[in-house]
């Protein structure tokens, strides 16, 4: 898109939408206008009538989705109400509307769920926040639901993770309309990632399902949690039951769909996390939650969450190391 055209945001917004899922898009749009681009931003509601966000600030609004022209691009923020009750009608027939005239429809954190109950996300790769995903796979079963991703664009078609991660496709869509440069230089002026590295997983705690329905599994997850990192092979694990490890794998597959070697991983990865959150080096870590050696720590935090032990410690370690040395 050149500079010298110009280019329609339209923000369709309702009572106890997230402050921030509004503003964090605004702000990057409003910031690549002041280094050269040319988007004009209008906040929509049903009906025309201002509304109150979810921390109660009210929010003024333009207009109503009639009275927009066809919006160059349409962003759906979210809000806490959605991912908890069915979305009103008005809404989802507004959202509809707005989507068929947009050149191309985005959604904020739970604003994937107005975009789901038009259909809009039907057969489409799509996000959400990741405590909402499984919700939304629930609720859209012929959406491909994707709850690791911080964006996702599926043709047209554009989710994002929640809050924050709605300036990370607000950036995507600055460089993809202006390219590269004038994306990274707002990212820069608004102290900002351009491209974040790994998924939600690196923001969720551990999740934590239902106990095992075998009293031998609950001891054998008793056992391994009271001291993550102590000696639990498959033949040691056993052993403590008196189980064979065939059984035990069994057991494990299941019960928790994973084998008993992941799952004492799993443990020592989320230990690993709180040393590191607590100040530990990645290497004290890596030898406090068990793990043989720091590349094994490495390996995993790759895996799971797409950075290494030292680029997570950067984005949420606190300042103990720095006060007590470690």
């Amino acid at each position: 898109m050149s500079s010298d055209v110009q280019h329609r945001v339209a923000l369709l917004v309702y009572d106890g939408v997230k402050l921030l899922d509004v503003a964090g898009p605004a702000d990057v749009f409003a910031e690549a206008n002041r280094l050269g681009a040319d988007y004009r931003i209008v906040l929509l509601s049903t009906t025309g009538d201002d509304v109150t966000s979810s921390v109660g600030i009210r929010i003024t609004v333009d207009g109503t989705p009639d009275s927009e022209p066809a919006p160059d691009t349409f962003v759906v923020p979210g809000g806490d109400i959605y991912p908890r009750t069915p979305v009103r009608r008005d809404l989802v027939e507004a959202a509809r509307d707005l989507a068929s005239r947009s050149g191309r429809v985005a959604s904020v954190c739970s604003g994937a769920f107005v975009l789901a109950a038009t259909g809009l996300l039907d057969g489409k790769r799509a996000t959400t926040h990741w405590q909402v995903a499984a919700e939304l796979a629930t609720r859209c079963p012929r959406a491909h639901v994707e709850p690791d991703a911080i964006y996702v664009r599926d043709g047209t078609t554009y989710t994002s993770a929640g809050v924050t991660a709605g300036i990370d496709l607000a950036l995507a869509l600055v460089e993809e309309d202006h390219g590269a440069e004038l994306s990274r230089n707002v990212a820069r002026a608004l102290v900002v990632y351009l491209q974040r590295a790994g998924g939600q997983s690196q923001f969720s705690p551990p999740l934590q399902g239902p106990p095992p329905r075998s009293p031998a599994l609950r001891r054998v997850l008793e056992l391994v949690q009271a001291d993550p990192a102590g000696r639990h092979s498959l033949g040691e694990l056993a052993q403590h039951l008196n189980v064979s490890p065939r059984h035990l794998t069994r057991l494990f597959r299941e019960e928790l769909s994973t084998t008993p070697a992941r799952y004492v991983e799993s443990i020592r990865f989320d230990l690993a996390k709180a040393f590191l959150d607590q100040g530990y080096t990645a290497t004290q870590a890596a030898a406090s939650a068990g793990f043989p050696s720091y590349e094994s720590l490495r390996r995993v935090f790759v895996r799971e969450l797409s950075i290494s032990p030292a680029a997570y410690q950067r984005r949420f370690g606190t300042a103990r190391r720095a006060q007590t040395g470690r």
